[in-house]
């Protein structure tokens, strides 16, 4: 039989640190509205290990999976990305992060995994799709494509309760906005209040899916803007939250095997150097002179970006895929900001590869900001050509990045070549 365990650590930071995720919100956090944690499940030798935050850094993760006790090439390291807890990653999204909360970070990780695979007990596994709850939307097209469905796995004991549930579902946790001030998880916190609420003596874990561009409906401009949206609010978070919950509990569950498997894959990614970033720091600090206060603060973050960039060289960067299958629910977890499409890909390549549920993760192991599919660039905007000055890197990542990290996650699944993950679909 399968041995599994989970374990929760708190890492609710203190009030006063800079929040993260709002270049509109300048004022550091008041209080706590719900606890930031870390949630690891190991199964066997493998493990998931998912963090409030809205990102986590590649040396983290290597840091933290070399010291877990566990084969670390058999670890997947998370983030929620949440847009309500503090820098999590040093040198990234315009700010300075606290040495202080990333030391408690890497260590509550490390306490997670570890605590999870001392406390594992025998259990079956259950697996399914709940229905689609109708929260997300494509927010660069008018009904774009995105990943529909909420996949589960739940980890019963022997005595038939349950002790896990691990759930995903592809929507950016940014329903509340800028006027937050308020340490939260966002919807996914109330999604794991109700499962817990709904399977006593379970842990819960919530797992964002493919999300880059994919939230509850506004524009990415609009997280840019620093006016209070009342429809932005913890009572719609808790609605969303509640939905997506009812539809996991609502999924089929079918009895899995006992087979497990892991891997991973190492892609060399490039950076699109085509900016002439002289010019535009000449233009920005023109404009500077008369902009109102919201657009002065973003020019000031791409000049500091710019000052930067002229002493970093796009250098191509590794970037980390892995894949597990647990008793044939298989999992499938990419770096940075995944859209859906190449969500959507990969679930065409993998259609016959078993009828468990397939859970395609982003923000897994590093983020690098926006990785958009081939298709996306000829659109332009925030996620394609701005949103790497936020994110601290020297370009935005050069087209067919989305493709190579698709195509390596299904081969390293044992998937073979297909076309789905090779060329992108255009938009009408």
């Amino acid at each position: 039989m399968i041995r599994a365990g989970v374990s929760v650590v708190d890492i609710t930071p203190p009030a006063g640190l800079e929040m993260c995720g709002f270049a509109a919100r300048i004022p550091p956090a008041t209080g706590a509205h719900d606890p930031l944690t870390v949630r690891a499940l190991v199964i066997g030798d493998t493990a998931i290990a998912v963090a409030d935050v809205i990102g986590i850094d590649a040396a983290l993760s290597n840091r933290v999976r070399q010291a877990s006790g566990l084969p670390p090439e058999r670890v997947t390291l998370a983030a929620t990305h949440t847009h309500g807890g503090p820098l999590s990653m040093p040198g990234r999204l315009s700010g300075e992060s606290d040495p202080s909360f990333l030391a408690g970070l890497e260590e509550a990780f490390v306490t997670a995994l570890r605590s999870a695979a001392s406390t594992a007990e025998p259990v079956t596994l259950q697996g399914g799709v709940g229905p689609e709850p109708g929260i997300a939307r494509n927010r660069r097209h008018p009904n774009g494509p995105v990943d529909t469905g909420v996949p589960v796995l739940r980890l019963n004991r022997v005595d038939g309760s349950a002790m896990a549930v691990l759930i995903s579902y592809a929507c950016h946790p940014v329903v509340l906005s800028s006027d937050n001030l308020l340490w939260t998880a966002d919807y996914p916190h109330y999604v794991r209040v109700c499962l817990e609420a709904a399977l006593p003596g379970a842990v819960a874990i919530f797992a964002t899916g493919c999300a880059g561009d994919v939230n509850t409906g506004h524009s990415a401009a609009a997280s840019l803007d620093p006016v209070s949206n009342p429809a932005r609010s913890f009572a719609e978070a808790e609605r969303i939250g509640h939905a997506i919950a009812d539809a996991a509990l609502a999924a089929p569950l079918r009895s899995l095997g006992e087979t497990i498997k892991a891997a991973q894959s190492d892609v060399l990614l490039e950076f699109a150097d085509d900016e002439d970033v002289p010019a535009l720091l000449a233009a920005w600090k023109t404009e500077r002179q008369s902009a109102p206060p919201n657009r002065a603060r973003l020019l000031d973050i791409w000049s500091d970006w710019a000052d930067r960039r002229a002493q970093q060289a796009p250098a191509p960067i590794a970037e980390r895929v892995t894949t597990a299958s647990w008793g044939g629910a298989r999992i499938l977890a990419m770096p940075g900001e995944i859209f859906a499409e190449t969500a959507l890909s990969l679930r065409r390549a993998a259609a016959a590869d078993g009828p468990g549920p397939l859970f395609i993760l982003g923000y897994a192991d590093d983020n690098p900001g926006y990785i958009p599919p081939e298709s996306e660039f000829a659109f332009g905007g925030y996620e394609v050509t701005e949103a790497h000055r936020f994110y601290g890197l020297p370009a935005g990542l050069a087209p067919r990045s989305a493709e190579r990290l698709a195509k390596a996650v299904f081969h390293a699944a044992g998937g073979q070549h297909h076309d789905d993950i090779t060329k992108g679909d255009c938009h009408d």
